[in-house]
């Protein structure tokens, strides 16, 4: 099962990556130091001790090998200066007050993040340093006016350095099989900057901004077209007031809405009162995705049918009876 996960994260973050075509971004480092992991390359030196001089790559186990030591030493986990210190501690056997120089010549543990969706700019970052996630969607220019309400992040791997606690706010996705942990948040919240959904961002994660979710009107509206729930909600009242309200002829005490039913392609028939939502006799109807608006017309009484007959044969009279006047002649 985890060979089967890894096979087909590998292989999306391959597709990703040539979908998009483009560089990797490297942000610039922070004051938080990189923690080694497995596959970074180390390079060290000591001052006037050619001898000690090492070169090593982080194995699986997160160790590497230097001179004089036949176990190698942990290089997981730890920053340059506490690798620098360990080895010093561990030379100080061989040599006095060694002046020891430690470098991470090559970051290779890390995989970029991947961005796409609703965003100006679809792409992959590089992570140096502590990121969240309100700072990734700004570095990626920003959502698209076709951004929905939500946001979520794919953790295509565990955490290498943090702490596990971290991760049991984590739930898992499941498809096809597998156990994909991942997290939703509230694009509002994003952008408001709230700890609980403004989460750090890990190497490796995918951050996947959704679109909005339509509903459409039809019938008797001024503009009879779909609209799009942004934010994570929208009520009847909302949405009629972005197609700009009803027509005069609309009948607003029974407008129906046509809505799928879960995990089926029918739908059933909601019928909803607007009028007395608008007298607050009736809680407002939040609209779901996809669902069909009907606003139809108002069936006319007997009396106005009569009404509209007599108007229009006495209009058609007098007409006639202009047209019968004789000419005068003068």
């Amino acid at each position: 099962m985890k060979s089967k996960f890894a096979f087909l994260t590998i292989l999306l973050l391959g597709l990703l990556q040539t979908a998009f075509g483009q560089d990797v971004i490297v942000k610039p480092d922070d004051l938080r130091a990189y923690l080694i992991g497995p596959g970074d390359k180390v390079t060290g030196k000591v001052l006037g001790e050619e001898e000690f001089s090492f070169e090593s790559v982080v194995d699986d186990d997160g160790r590497i090998q230097i001179p004089f030591s036949d176990e190698g030493i942990t290089a997981k986990c730890r920053s340059e200066k506490q690798l620098r210190s360990d080895i010093s501690g561990l030379w100080s056997k061989y040599l006095k007050n060694p002046q020891v120089t430690v470098q991470v010549a090559e970051r290779k543990s890390r995989p970029p993040v991947t961005i796409y969706g609703e965003v100006k700019q679809q792409q992959q970052f590089e992570l140096r340093r502590e990121t969240r996630l309100l700072e990734i969607i700004s570095s990626a220019g920003g959502v698209t006016e076709e951004a929905g309400g939500l946001v979520q992040v794919f953790r295509t791997r565990a955490p290498l350095c943090n702490d596990a606690t971290e991760e049991n706010k984590w739930r898992a996705e499941k498809g096809d099989g597998l156990e994909v942990p991942s997290r939703m948040f509230s694009l509002m919240s994003v952008k408001q900057g709230r700890d609980e959904a403004n989460p750090v961002i890990l190497p490796g994660d995918i951050i996947v901004v959704q679109k909005a979710s339509p509903v459409y009107f039809t019938g008797e509206v001024r503009q009879a077209q779909g609209v799009f729930i942004k934010n994570g909600s929208l009520s009847l009242s909302q949405a009629l007031a972005m197609v700009g309200g009803v027509n005069r002829e609309a009948k607003t005490k029974e407008i129906k809405i046509y809505r799928l039913k879960s995990n089926s392609s029918d739908r059933e028939i909601i019928a909803v009162n607007y009028d007395q939502i608008k007298k607050g006799e009736q809680k407002d109807v939040m609209l779901q995705p996809y669902d069909i608006i009907e606003v139809d017309k108002t069936k006319k009484s007997v009396m106005q049918t009569i009404l509209e007959v007599a108007i229009g044969t006495a209009k058609t009279a007098t007409s006639g009876l202009g047209s019968a006047l004789p000419t005068v002649l003068y």
